[in-house]
């Protein structure tokens, strides 16, 4: 869930192209048309608030439902679950904390959490706080003993003896500092020891160094009376009413709510617009790059930074079980985008906030056509179980009928589509699956097609 990147494996790659501009009487109505068409033409959201500011104008924008029990109009103080952007705050804490000399970024994250807890080292190399940081710490992105009893909220009896466990016992196979990967694991462990160094917990750390100096009254992990009766409701990629995420032990990788209002505070001090005590600590965030597996995409401390169409945009995108998100800035044209979604429709959310920022970014998926077709019912019956891809990596497979439903590690389950007898789509993000068929009538195996790779998975019991 935690996502971005893409919903299955990670990374993120923007469509190539043009991206189709609206010529309407106002900016206004070029972004409600855009909110308009997510809605009731690609069907990707039940409800979206946007704001955008572009050379000092604020443009404030919403349509569809919140359905919430009120079903209260959606507005710029309305409540979502804003998933991985939660890592943005991460980072800035960490980068905070070295400004004001409490931690350094060299400091190995062992330095920080009991002693009992074996942290890993890669030969003679530990895992550092910036490591943990910039994506690079070489640990895998969920934990291998992260099994939810309950899917729909799946990171709520994840305790921290799990995490002292899995820590202590993993090897490395990377050198931290050198190899990419996508880390709801490495900022949920970043935001744990930030938390046991200054004393508190990562929620009272994110107010008192974050909201509290920018006035983000509205930002918390704990649901005040007021949050709780501007929350829209979740829902999943079937537009379905569905259950909220509570992460209290990876909290640093994806736990915060909030609101576009407030978001807007926290781009303007990304942005500089206003003077902050954070201004150091949001410079430290971008001061160093490193390369994610996609062109033209890299990562600073949290931040994923895009320099396609001779601009460079700084974002984060999340994602929950029932939420897609997305903030961020062009550092050439100073325009902003915050785009919420009650809606776990991960791809177009963050096709449509870029291209809030930069409308040379495509709305449009990266992908070829696919066409849906049906097939018989005891043909998918066999594809159901789990197929593991990687020792912290699984796709489980749920057959209803004639339809089937994938659910990744750590993530929300999502329906797949047949295009044959054997390959299945996602309309959530630029993957498909190939199953094996088998004389038993069982598949043994999967292949996972995603980011240019083909990762294939082995039947588990």
């Amino acid at each position: 869930m935690l996502h971005r990147r893409s919903v299955l494996s990670g990374g993120l790659a923007f469509a190539a192209g043009m991206g189709r501009s609206f010529a309407l009487a106002s900016p206004e109505e070029d972004i409600a048309a855009l909110l308009k068409a997510s809605v009731d033409v690609g069907h990707h959201s039940t409800g979206l608030v946007a704001v955008v500011l572009d050379d000092g104008r604020r443009i404030d924008t919403a349509y569809g439902h919140s359905d919430s029990a009120d079903n209260r109009a959606l507005d710029a103080d309305t409540v979502f679950e804003i998933g991985s952007i939660t890592k943005v705050f991460t980072a800035l804490l960490l980068a905070d904390m070295i400004v004001c000399g409490e931690v350094a970024a060299s400091d190995p994250v062992a330095k920080y959490l009991p002693d009992d807890v074996r942290v890993p080292y890669f030969e003679e190399t530990p895992i550092t706080l910036k490591d943990l940081a910039t994506y690079t710490s070489g640990l895998p992105r969920m934990p291998a003993n992260f099994k939810p009893k309950d899917a729909s909220n799946p990171y709520v009896d994840y305790s921290v003896a799990q995490l002292y466990d899995f820590v202590s016992n993993h090897k490395l196979r990377f050198r931290p500092g050198t190899h990419y990967e996508y880390a709801n694991l490495g900022f949920g462990l970043l935001g744990h020891a930030l938390g046991l160094r200054a004393g508190m917990s990562y929620e009272d750390l994110v107010i008192s160094r974050i909201c509290a100096p920018l006035g983000m009254e509205s930002t918390r992990i704990t649901l005040s009376p007021s949050m709780k009766a501007r929350l829209a409701r979740g829902h999943n990629v079937g537009l379905e009413p569905v259950a909220n995420w509570d992460i209290p032990t990876l909290a640093g990788a994806g736990a915060l709510r909030s609101t576009a209002n407030d978001l807007l505070k926290f781009l303007e001090m990304s942005l500089g617009n206003k003077q902050s005590p954070l201004a150091s600590a949001m410079a430290m965030t971008l001061g160093e790059r490193h390369p994610t597996e996609r062109k033209r995409v890299e990562v600073g401390l949290g931040w994923f930074v895009s320099t396609s169409y001779r601009d460079e945009i700084i974002w984060k995108d999340g994602g929950t079980g029932g939420y897609a998100t997305f903030i961020g800035f062009s550092t050439k044209s100073r325009r902003a985008g915050i785009l919420l979604s009650n809606t776990a429709d991960y791809g177009p959310n963050l096709r449509l906030g870029v291209h809030l920022i930069n409308s040379a970014y495509s709305l449009s998926p990266p992908t070829k056509q696919h066409n849906q077709i049906t097939v018989d019912p005891g043909v998918i019956a066999g594809y159901a179980g789990r197929y593991e891809i990687s020792p912290t990596f699984a796709l489980t497979v749920r057959v209803d009928g004639n339809r089937l439903f994938v659910q990744a590690t750590g993530q929300a389950e999502y329906e797949a589509f047949a295009e044959s007898e054997t390959d299945f789509f996602y309309r959530v993000v630029d993957a498909q699956i190939t199953f094996e068929r088998a004389d038993t009538g069982v598949t043994p195996s999967l292949t996972l097609h995603q980011n240019g790779k083909d990762l294939p998975g082995k039947r588990v019991p």
